[in-house]
Parts: C-alpha cells; sequence; structure tokens
C-alpha cells in the first residue's frame, strides 16, 4: 500500500497547474472593449449635450439680438416723435417718466453678458409695453399738435379780427373826433349865435324933485340918476335865465363901481377879465324881445362923458354914450 500511495503522491505531482493569463487578458479585453464603448458612448453624449448647448446658446443669442433690434426700432421710433414734437414734451411729462422707466429696465437685461431666456421674455415684455406706450404717446402728439394748429389758426383769426376791430376803431375814433370837433365847432357857432343882441339903448339923467317927480337934465351937477333902458332879443337863444353885465364908464374912462350894486369882475371873450357896474339877471324867450331896465345912482356926477356897455355871453352886445354938461352960473 505504501508503494500505491507513492504512486499516486508522485503522479499528482507531476500534474500541470492551472493557466489565469488568458482569462486575465480575456476579462481586461472585455474591460477595454466596455471602456472604449462608454468612451465612445461619453463622447457622443458631451457632443450631444455640448451640440445642444451651443444651439441654445445661439438661440439665446439670436434672441437678445432680435429682442435689442425691437429695441432700437422702439428708440427709433420714439426718438423720431421727440424730434418732431419737442416743443410738446412739456405736455407729456407722464408718459416721459414712464417710458424712462421701461427704457431703463429693458437696458439693464440687455447689458446683462448671459441673459436667461426668462429675462429676455422680460425684455420682450417690456418692448411691447414700451410701443404701446409709445404708440399712445403718438395719438397724444397727434392730438395736441392738431390742438396746436387749430390754436395757430384760432390765433390767426383772432390776430386778424383784432387787427380789423383796431382798424374800425380807429375810424370810429376818427369819426368820433371828426364829430366831436364838428359838434364843438356848431355848438361854439350856436353858443355865439344864441348871444343876445341889445338895441333902444337909453340913457336918461334925471333931477329927483322934492315932491317926489322925476325931471330930465343934462347939467352934471343938478343930475341924481341915469335911468338905462334897452331892450334884448335872439330868435335861437333858448329860453332861462341868462346874465348880463352893465358897465357905467365915467368921463374919466374908467369903469364905476358901486358896493351897493355888487359890482365885481366878469370875463370877456376877447378882452380879458373886466370890472362890471352891476349884474343883471334877465328872463330870455326865444325869439321875443325883452326890456331891460336899470337905474345908476353913483352919488355925485361929473361933467363929462357917461358911456354904458351891455355885455352878454362874454361879447359887448351894445354900447351908448351921454353927455352931462356943466351948466350956467344960475342952473
Amino acid at each position: 500500500m505504501t508503494t500505491t500511495n507513492l504512486e499516486n503522491s508522485s503522479i499528482e505531482t507531476k500534474q500541470p497547474r492551472k493557466d489565469y493569463r488568458n482569462l486575465f487578458l480575456v476579462i481586461l479585453a472585455v474591460l477595454l472593449v466596455g471602456v472604449s464603448g462608454y468612451l465612445v458612448f461619453d463622447k457622443k453624449t458631451s457632443t450631444a449635450t455640448i451640440e445642444k448647448q451651443q444651439t441654445q446658446i445661439a438661440k439665446v443669442t439670436d434672441e437678445k439680438s432680435d429682442v435689442q433690434q425691437s429695441f432700437d426700432a422702439s428708440l427709433a421710433r420714439l426718438d423720431s416723435i421727440k424730434t418732431v414734437n419737442s416743443s410738446l414734451q412739456g405736455k407729456l411729462t407722464a408718459s416721459n417718466s414712464q417710458i424712462s422707466k421701461t427704457k431703463a429696465e429693458i437696458r439693464s437685461i440687455l447689458n446683462k453678458k448671459n441673459a436667461t431666456a426668462s429675462e429676455l421674455n422680460r425684455a420682450k415684455q417690456l418692448i411691447a409695453s414700451l410701443n404701446d406706450k409709445i404708440t399712445n404717446m403718438q395719438a397724444d402728439v397727434a392730438r395736441l399738435t392738431q390742438d396746436n394748429q387749430n390754436l395757430t389758426q384760432d390765433k390767426v383769426v383772432l390776430t386778424q379780427e383784432k387787427t380789423t376791430l383796431t382798424a374800425e376803431k380807429e375810424k370810429l375814433n376818427q369819426d368820433l373826433t371828426t364829430t366831436t370837433v364838428a359838434k364843438q365847432d356848431l355848438e361854439k357857432k350856436v353858443d355865439i349865435a344864441s348871444t343876445l343882441n341889445a338895441s333902444n339903448i337909453s340913457i336918461t339923467p334925471v333931477k329927483l324933485k322934492s315932491n317926489g317927480q322925476e325931471k330930465v337934465t343934462l347939467t352934471a351937477k343938478r343930475v341924481d340918476k341915469l335911468k338905462i333902458s334897452f331892450d334884448v332879443d335872439n330868435r335861437i337863444a333858448q329860453a332861462g335865465t341868462t346874465d348880463i353885465y352893465v358897465l357905467v364908464v365915467g368921463p374919466d374912462g374908467k369903469p364905476i363901481t358901486v358896493e351897493a350894486l355888487h359890482s365885481g369882475t366878469f370875463t370877456t371873450r376877447d378882452e380879458g377879465d373886466k370890472s362890471f357896474t352891476a349884474k343883471l339877471p334877465v328872463e330870455v324867450e326865444t325869439a321875443k324881445r325883452k326890456n331891460v331896465e336899470f337905474q345908476f345912482t353913483p352919488g355925485n356926477f361929473q361933467q363929462g362923458n357917461y358911456t354904458i356897455q351891455i355885455y352878454q355871453n362874454g361879447f359887448k352886445i351894445g354900447e351908448s354914450t351921454r353927455e352931462l354938461k356943466k351948466g350956467g352960473l344960475f342952473s
């Protein structure tokens, strides 16, 4: 048995060992194939991802460019409104303020290097809102422009009407001046023409007797008073009371004033101010003759001529002279 066991042992010792290299190579080959396949798959995936990202970037870039162009177009419209209607900007303050805020927000988005699609969509919405505001502003500008044109036309019409009215006013003033001058000239002529005429002037020297009777005398030292009488009339004089001034001029050529007769001064049209002896209020009737009497009693009469001058309406209307003589020794 021992021999048998040794033989068996020898046989077992001589059996060849298993070789794992081939298995390792197979596994390595499989791994290499798998890695290669993964790398190929990963490369394809990465390429697809990159291409997708590039497409998205290109799309975002295009959208941003479109948004920028749309914004530029809106700004051009806005600038056109401002250029053509700069004089109306003051009336669009509220619209300008809103538009400025919208423009600032759009610029903020477009100035970002990596603006997102959401932000670009926001910019599109803002540009649409901006365009609406610009459209409204254009309508407002058109309305205001029309209003201004209407106002300008109204102003032209008013200016023409004012010019016409001014010319008419000047003509009326000229006519009024002419009429006023003519009226004043006529009134002056009527006033002058209505001056009374004095006629039948009588100066009677009188001596008063002790029995109260009157005797006419021409001797100066015997005369107690002068009885003056005259008629006045005018065919166009207005009925009413008028003042007649009587001047008694003495032999010395000077007007005689008497305190009792309230002598004073009056104004003539041709001779300036003059002293009067008496002022006689006379009631005149149109186209009727009126007799006026006046008694002059200065106290003492001197030898010489006594002249009676009669004035009315500033004009001398009559004059007459009476001579008083010295008288004889027994007169």
